[in-house]
């Protein structure tokens, strides 16, 4: 972040200083990062203090300050330098509800949270009359994956902060404000919402002159309750751009480009279509390799570039479409934005993390989250890859739950179980215990009357135990679940079983 002041940043905030004079606090430089992980602080460093599952924050700020801290944010003294906000009714970050405040039993977290906004705010406004340019990105599915590509796109044209994984809510999308300073000529930001109104709430903390759309999806359905309210909420990032900005909207899916109509700044369309009065950015004449990657043509402006990308699923077309178009946005010439996107390869874990083993088997690791959009591109990307081996190689789908639906996890699991079938993929293996999971089971065994092709373990040391017994070379594996099911161990042991040979184009 930029150099700020203790005193300063008590100003911006609205808290105290407390355990450190207003002599001293004026001339204390934050000169860091600025962490909620007390192992993370560096020299100059601001510690924020947040309640956790296991620990508080606030037991940590003296660590934090021995470690080279120049004082903590936190919601009550804490023995060494601090800016104290008082627990209270909180706005700003946690409107609509919090995705990171479950053990927030007196409002510490939410008022530091709250103060945390604030200060990302200023910082952002600075950095903004600065010249920096702000990125926003939401969608129900690939997300961390598109930001990854459009970090990469915009690499050569300056320096570029983006957060690392999914640093996406109220905790994560500030601190990644944060790590900008006057250096910095692209944010870009990904956005995540739990409720209504979460979108908007992180859009006011770094308002984007660039906004891209993804898709609408079901993710967090339980929460949302319909498809219709998924989307009004992915609606307010293109309602947040002004009108001097860019949005720009996949017309692939119907939801997202019925959102020109919610924002008064200029719409740049993209999608796969060869009509460029639908399209203002096309990708044509997509092909995939045995390992699902995709290779197309780029048009925009009536030119074309060739593109071959190095990440995994048809699905990253959409998403590099979307790269694109903020690289064009920024003064990238289309040859430059193919050439970044074909040199881009996966940044983030466990996200179609894809490795083969020297005894053939390749393990395709998305088991950080999953919901039913996001399953059914990964079902299809394990099939492409199924059909692209030798003859005796099989499919493997190693599923868990997908979290947060509600009333539809039954249903959605059941569907996700039968296109397995449809997809002709070789075997199921059903993860997890519990109604939703069953109804996978019942939904495959009922399309296809499978017997030993599908088959139900209790938890992910079963399943391991399972696949070490029965893979043969050639075998392909999909590892997905929600991060609560806690998969990724299961790919990455799977991946550790023989030496790695790479991911050479076969």
């Amino acid at each position: 972040m930029i150099e700020m002041s203790l005193a300063e940043i008590a100003e911006i905030v609205g808290g105290r200083l407390v355990d450190i004079g207003a002599a001293d606090a004026a001339t204390t430089m934050v000169t860091g990062t600025v962490e909620f992980d007390s192992r993370a602080i560096t020299s100059g460093g601001l510690f924020l203090a947040l309640p956790g599952a296991r620990s508080d924050g606030h037991d940590f700020a003296a660590a934090a300050v021995a470690a080279g801290a120049v004082g903590v944010l936190a919601a009550r003294p804490v023995g060494v330098p601090a800016i104290v906000v008082d627990p209270g009714p909180a706005a700003g970050a946690t409107e609509g509800g919090s995705a990171v405040l479950e053990h927030d039993a007196d409002g510490s977290g939410a008022a530091v949270l709250d103060a945390l906004a604030k200060l990302a705010a200023a910082v952002a406004a600075e950095l903004v009359a600065g010249g920096l340019t702000v990125i926003g990105l939401t969608g129900s599915s690939g997300k961390t994956s598109t930001k990854d590509l459009i970090a990469a796109v915009l690499a050569p044209l300056g320096e570029v902060v983006a957060p690392p994984g999914s640093f996406n809510n109220e905790l994560g999308h500030p601190w990644t404000v944060l790590r900008a300073n006057r250096a910095t000529d692209y944010l870009v930001l990904e956005m995540s919402a739990r409720h209504p109104g979460n979108i908007a709430a992180l859009a006011r903390i770094a308002t984007p002159s660039i906004a891209a759309v993804l898709n609408v999806g079901t993710a967090h359905l339980g929460e949302f309750g319909s498809r219709e309210a998924i989307a009004e909420t992915k609606s307010e990032l293109p309602q947040a751009v002004p009108a001097s900005g860019v949005v720009i909207l996949n017309v692939d899916d119907p939801a997202v480009a019925h959102m020109a109509d919610r924002t008064a700044a200029r719409i740049v369309r993209v999608g796969r279509t060869p009509d460029d009065s639908v399209a203002d950015i096309r990708a044509e004449d997509v092909v995939l390799d045995s390992l699902a990657r995709a290779a197309f043509t780029l048009r925009a402006g009536g030119a074309g570039a060739a593109v071959s990308l190095a990440v995994h699923g048809d699905h990253q077309v959409s998403n590099a479409l979307c790269a694109a178009a903020v690289a064009l946005e920024c003064g990238a010439d289309l040859e430059q934005v193919a050439a970044a996107l074909s040199a881009a390869g996966p940044v983030s874990q466990r996200r179609m993390q894809v490795s083969t083993r020297a005894d053939g088997v390749t393990i395709v690791n998305d088991a950080y989250n999953a919901n039913p959009d996001s399953m059914r591109a990964g079902l299809k990307a394990l099939a492409w890859m199924g059909r692209q081996g030798a003859p005796r190689s099989r499919s493997w789908a190693v599923l868990g739950e997908m979290a947060e639906l509600g009333e539809e996890a039954i249903s959605e699991h059941d569907r996700i179980g039968r296109l397995v079938v449809r997809l002709d993929v070789s075997r199921l293996v059903v993860v997890g215990t519990g109604r939703p999971m069953s109804a996978m089971l019942h939904g495959a065994v009922m399309e296809g009357s499978w017997g030993s092709e599908a088959a139900a373990v209790p938890d992910a040391d079963a399943a391991l135990a399972l696949l070490r017994a029965e893979l043969r070379a050639g075998d392909v594996v999909l590892v997905k679940a929600s991060k609560s099911a806690g998969l990724g161990r299961l790919a990455e042991a799977l991946a550790a079983d023989a030496p790695a040979a790479g991911e050479g184009r076969r």
